[in-house]
């Protein structure tokens, strides 16, 4: 059989590069832990930047929800899985957003999709950022469309592909917010601007700047880049604000398009409406507790002041997305592997997910670590840059 054979050969190939991925089961504790069933770990490789995913009010919400609408929606929204808490929900998120509407999503991945896939018709040129989220680029090849990738926060890089580029065809350039691998941030103001200048629309991926960037935690782009500036604005709600989902901000036209034409959209189950009920509840908090967002920068500069000192090679990153960049994938793995044995959950990054030559330990920050944790973490790696430096490889 040869489609079997031909996924053997894949497996095989995967294996003998060392790209192979495994699962980790895990119970999740208070205080940023974790359990694998032998040992507790410390998780500095989540996305909960405010510690909301474990807050119990978060969960007594989602139950709540779930005993007033049930477990379940039943349907898509365009059936009749259309609940009263994901209407609020997509009225909450326009507000925070500063746009007239919001629709939901079920995951980022298919935000991303669907829009990309809705936008990329009649001849559509896109620029894409070369190091946006591979949703993005994924969304543009359902769609179809020709794209071309500008160097990285390059944006005079981005003005020459556009100033070659055909005028009478519809122009589209996107970019993640906060880079999900290199924990840094695009510059709105000048992708705005050039896009106003070539008549082109900007779509902006803000998975990682909702509820941490921005006065209010409202993102990298929030209200004081309007639709005008930016018409396509992606969130996510799986991340700082511990629950899970999507949204996709915009006038009205954007989100009735996304409505008629967008597949994975009109075409998945909404999302549970106590998963909505759980949103609603974090972005209550969100706006009642900004002392979250203080602790998690304080715990930033705690933990790239103490980096600095060892001399880890530290990407530049005022994110929660911490990179340290060690380059070979092997050297990597090892640390990765080391600092769970120490009782540290840090997220081991390499190709594809990284170019090669770039991977790095993707260390995530959280309003909910203490300075405690991040010293031993920071112990921990002090100890292997003396028993496996920067410059050698460790023996495999």
């Amino acid at each position: 059989m040869m489609w079997r054979q031909q996924i053997e050969r894949r497996l095989r190939q995967q294996r003998e590069r060392r790209l192979w991925r495994q699962r980790l089961p895990l119970s999740l504790l208070p205080d940023q832990r974790v359990s694998d069933g032998r040992q507790t770990l410390c998780d500095f490789a989540g996305n909960d930047y405010l510690g909301l995913a474990r807050d119990p009010r978060l969960a007594e919400a989602q139950a709540e929800g779930a005993r007033r609408y049930g477990a379940g929606s039943g349907a898509s929204h365009l059936v009749s899985g259309h609940l009263e808490a994901h209407h609020i929900l997509e009225e909450r998120l326009a507000a925070l957003t500063g746009r007239p509407r919001a629709l939901l999503f079920s995951t980022g991945y298919m935000a991303n999709l669907g829009t990309l896939q809705m936008l990329c018709t009649d001849g559509m040129q896109v620029y894409h950022d070369r190091l946006n989220h591979a949703s993005l680029l994924d969304g543009t090849h359902v769609g179809e469309a020709r794209s071309r990738r500008f160097h990285h926060r390059d944006y005079d890089d981005l003005e020459r592909l556009l100033a070659r580029s055909r005028s009478d065809v519809p122009r589209l350039v996107v970019s993640d917010g906060v880079f999900s691998m290199d924990g840094d941030i695009a510059d709105i103001a000048s992708l705005a601007t050039t896009c106003t200048r070539f008549d082109a629309c900007l779509m902006i991926d803000d998975a990682h700047g909702i509820g941490v960037i921005g006065e209010n935690g409202s993102g990298c782009v929030g209200p004081r880049f309007g639709p005008d500036q930016v018409p396509v604005l992606v969130g996510t709600l799986g991340k700082a604000l511990g629950s899970a989902g999507a949204f996709v901000a915009g006038e009205g036209d954007l989100i009735e398009a996304l409505i008629q034409f967008a597949r994975p959209y009109i075409y998945t189950t909404a999302q549970p409406p106590g998963v909505a009920c759980a949103t609603l509840r974090a972005l209550d908090i969100l706006d009642q507790e900004p002392e979250r967002r203080h602790r998690l920068y304080e715990n930033i500069r705690y933990w790239r002041s103490g980096a600095d000192q060892l001399g880890l090679p530290l990407i530049s990153s005022l994110s929660p997305i911490q990179p340290v960049l060690l380059r070979d994938s092997q050297r990597v793995m090892h640390w990765g592997r080391s600092l769970r044995e120490s009782g540290f959950l840090v997220g081991a990054i390499r190709e594809p997910t990284v170019p090669k030559g770039q991977a790095r330990l993707r260390v995530t920050l959280s309003a909910a670590h203490t300075q405690a944790q991040i010293d031993a973490l920071l112990d921990a790696l002090a100890r292997l840059a003396v028993t496996a430096p920067f410059e050698e490889a460790p023996a495999t």
